[in-house]
């Protein structure tokens, strides 16, 4: 387990990081977690639509996506939309890194449940373009 350090504390502060979770309990954990550490959230939604809207209206630093969304929809038209922006994303599961689409297995993956040191090592990482 990382511990957060200045440094990242620094690199977090008003980071502004898209959340796509369709479950509203992980959204909300997501969004708290994410504030406890400076970062502005830009969301939480809950389908591609409108997180892909807000790819093209509003700066965003990183995302965390939900891979598996309602309705049969995944997160990985948003990593497409991200990818062609050079924007880093994090998948969040609850399945592993190993049930990813091929394409996207080298992507940082958080699985959930996930603690905050997890979080903020995958959004320093992120931020320092090192994923």
């Amino acid at each position: 387990m990382k511990i957060a350090t200045p440094d990242d504390d620094a690199v977090l502060a008003n980071l502004t990081v898209l959340v796509l979770e369709d479950e509203m309990m992980v959204a909300m954990l997501l969004e708290e977690m994410l504030a406890d550490l400076g970062c502005n959230v830009v969301g939480p939604v809950a389908t591609v639509d409108s997180a892909l809207a807000l790819v093209d209206e509003r700066a965003i630093d990183v995302a965390l996506l939900d891979v598996n969304l309602s309705y049969g929809q995944s997160g990985y038209k948003v990593a497409e939309a991200l990818s062609a922006r050079r924007i880093p994303f994090a998948f969040v599961t609850g399945y592993g890194a190993g049930t990813l689409n091929p394409d996207y297995r080298n992507r940082p993956t958080l699985q959930k449940p996930f603690h905050l040191s997890a979080l903020t090592d995958a959004l320093v990482r992120m931020a320092a373009n090192k994923v």
